[in-house]
C-alpha cells in the first residue's frame, strides 16, 4: 500500500497549487489521439507477466519459499538461508502486489463489467484472488476488504485471515460462474490463450486449494466447498490444464526471472536436504531438479543456513545448480498443477469430504508430477511407487501426501512452504546457523513490511493484537498443528 500513500501525499499539495486553472490544465495536457484508460487486453498481459514473475522471483521464491522448505540453498550471501530476510525486499514484494498487480486486476474486473464481458471479469477475479492468497499465506492478516480503495481508505484495516479466505472462496465461485457463461472473448491472455474453460478449471482448482488449506481450521467450510467442487469435477483434468507461464525469450522482462537472476548472480544451489531425500528413494526427478557439478561427480547439495564463508568453501563448481529445466530463459513459471489437484483429492477422500480410493489418487498425483517433468516410463514409475518409503500409508496420510507433495512442488517455493506448514511433512531440520529472530525454528510467516508499521500503524497494531506478535514464528490462522 505504500505507493498509494505516497501518491496521495504528493498529489495533495499539487492539487492546491493548481487551484482554479485545473480545468484548463487538463485540457492542455490531454492527448486526443491516445486513450487514457488502459485497454483490458494489454493490462491482462501485464498482470499475468509481472505478477507471475513476482511470485517466481528472488524475494518470494528464490530467497524465500525455496530456501525455507529446503529445495534450494545459498552458496553465497547466505543471509536469507539463515532466515534474515531483507526488509527492502519484503517491502517491494508487498508494494508490488498491492500497488501493481491487485490494482490492475481491479481495473480489468471493472472494465469487464462496463463492457458486459463476463470472461474478463472472471479472469480478473481469478488473478486478484490468486495474488491475495499469496499475500495472506506469506503474512497472515492483510488489508483486504478496504484494500485497493485509496480514495476511501488511506489507512486500510487488516482483515483476519479467516475473513480473507471466506472472501476469496466466494470470489472464485463467482469467477467460475462468470467464466461458465462464456460471455465475451479474452484478448491479451498469455496464460491460456483466451480459453475460458481452462480459466474456469483454474478458478475451481484454486478454490479447491484454498478450501483444503483451511481443512484443519474450518473443517465444515472446507468439507462443503470441496464436496461441491469435486462433485462437479470441473477442475484440472490433465497436465494440459496446468496454470503455467512460458516465457518468451532472453530479453527482460520477457524472460524467466530465474534465468534473469543467473545472468549476473550465482548465489543458489539445490539443497542437501533435497538431494539426500531424492537419492534415498531413487527419484528420477533428481536429474530434472538438479545438475551435476561442473567439476564432475555425483549430485551434491548445499546444507541450508551456512555462514557465507563456510558455504563458499564448498565450491561453486563442486556443488549442484538447480536443473537447467528451471534456469532457461523460456522455462515456465508454475501457478498450479494437475498433480496438486490429485493430491488434494487423495486427502479429501481420507478426510471423508468425498468418497473414493485415496491411494489411487495419490499414485496418480505422483505419476502426473513425473509426467510434468518429462518422465513417462511407466515401468520405472510403477517401480518407484512400489517402494516402502513411497507407498501410500492411510494411517499417516498427511506424512505420505506431505512428503510427495514437497517433492512435486519443487520450484513453487511459496506453495511448497504453505503445504509444508499445513501438512507438517516432511520433517525438516532448522537451518545450520539461523539468525536470532528465528528463535531456532523454521519461519512460518514473513514479518510485515517496515513501512506498514509506520504509515499504517493503527491498522498494523490491531492486526498484531489479533493475530499474535509480528514474528517469523507466529503461526497463521490455518496452521493448526
Amino acid at each position: 500500500m505504500k505507493s498509494s500513500y505516497k501518491k496521495l501525499a504528493l498529489l495533495f499539495p499539487l492539487a492546491l497549487s493548481l487551484g482554479a486553472c485545473e480545468s484548463d490544465f487538463d485540457k492542455i495536457n490531454t492527448n486526443p489521439n491516445n486513450s487514457e484508460v488502459a485497454q483490458p487486453n494489454l493490462l491482462l498481459t501485464q498482470i499475468i507477466r509481472s505478477n507471475v514473475t513476482r511470485s517466481w522471483d528472488v524475494a518470494a521464491n528464490m530467497d524465500g519459499g525455496l530456501l525455507i522448505v529446503q529445495h534450494w540453498a545459498k552458496i553465497q550471501y547466505t543471509n536469507e538461508d539463515r532466515y534474515s530476510f531483507r526488509p527492502a525486499a519484503i517491502q517491494a514484494l508487498w508494494d508490488g502486489f498491492y500497488a501493481g498487480g491487485l490494482q490492475d486486476a481491479n481495473v480489468v474486473i471493472n472494465q469487464g463489467k462496463a463492457a458486459n464481458n463476463a470472461s474478463y471479469q472472471g479472469v480478473g477475479l481469478v488473478m486478484r484472488s490468486w495474488q491475495f492468497s499469496l499475500l495472506t499465506d506469506m503474512f497472515g492478516d492483510i488489508p483486504y476488504s478496504q484494500a485497493l480503495q485509496a480514495d476511501k481508505f488511506v489507512s486500510p484495516a487488516y482483515d483476519s485471515q479467516q475473513d480473507v479466505y471466506k472472501g476469496l472462496l466466494a470470489d472464485l465461485k463467482t469467477a467460475s460462474d462468470l467464466l461458465a457463461s462464456k460471455q465475451g472473448s479474452i484478448q491479451g491472455d498469455i496464460l491460456y490463450n483466451g480459453d475460458t474453460e481452462k480459466w474456469r478449471r483454474f478458478a475451481n482448482s484454486l478454490r479447491l486449494r484454498l478450501a483444503m488449506r483451511i481443512a484443519d481450521a474450518d473443517p465444515a467450510t472446507a468439507r462443503a466447498v470441496v464436496a461441491e467442487i469435486l462433485g462437479a469435477d470441473n477442475v484440472f483434468r490433465s497436465n494440459n490444464d496446468n496454470a503455467r507461464l512460458v516465457f518468451l525469450d532472453a530479453t527482460f522482462p520477457n524472460d524467466n526471472p530465474v534465468y534473469e537472476t543467473y545472468k549476473t548472480r550465482d548465489d543458489h544451489r539445490v539443497s542437501e536436504t533435497l538431494v539426500t531425500r531424492l537419492k534415498a528413494v531413487n527419484d528420477p526427478r533428481l536429474a530434472v531438479y538438479a545438475d551435476r557439478p561442473v567439476a564432475g561427480g555425483d549430485y551434491k547439495g548445499v546444507p541450508n543456513g551456512l555462514l557465507a564463508a563456510d558455504a563458499t568453501a564448498l565450491g561453486l563448481e563442486k556443488t549442484s545448480l538447480p536443473g537447467i529445466a528451471f534456469r532457461r530463459e523460456t522455462s515456465p513459471a508454475v501457478l498450479m498443477t494437475y498433480a496438486e489437484v490429485l493430491f488434494f483429492k487423495a486427502e479429501a477422500i481420507e478426510r471423508k469430504f468425498i468418497t473414493g480410493v485415496a491411494a489411487t489418487e495419490y499414485n496418480a498425483a505422483i505419476t502426473a508430477s513425473m509426467n510434468q517433468h518429462g518422465i513417462t516410463d511407466g515401468a520405472a514409475i510403477t517401480t518407484y511407487l512400489a517402494q516402502a518409503d513411497v507407498a501410500y500409508n492411510p494411517a499417516s496420510y498427511k506424512t505420505s501426501i506431505g512428503n510427495q507433495k514437497w517433492i512435486a512442488l519443487f520450484g513453487q517455493g511459496l506453495e511448497a512452504w504453505s503445504e509444508w506448514r499445513r501438512l507438517d511433512a516432511p520433517t525438516l531440520t532448522v537451518a545450520r546457523r539461523p539468525v536470532t529472530a528465528a528463535a531456532g525454528k523454521i519461519p512460518v510467516r514473513f514479518i510485515y513490511p517496515t513501512q506498514e508499521q509506520s504509515i499504517n500503524q493503527a491498522s498494523y497494531s490491531a492486526a498484531v493484537a489479533r493475530q499474535g506478535a509480528d514474528l517469523l514464528t507466529t503461526k497463521l490462522w490455518w496452521d493448526k498443528f
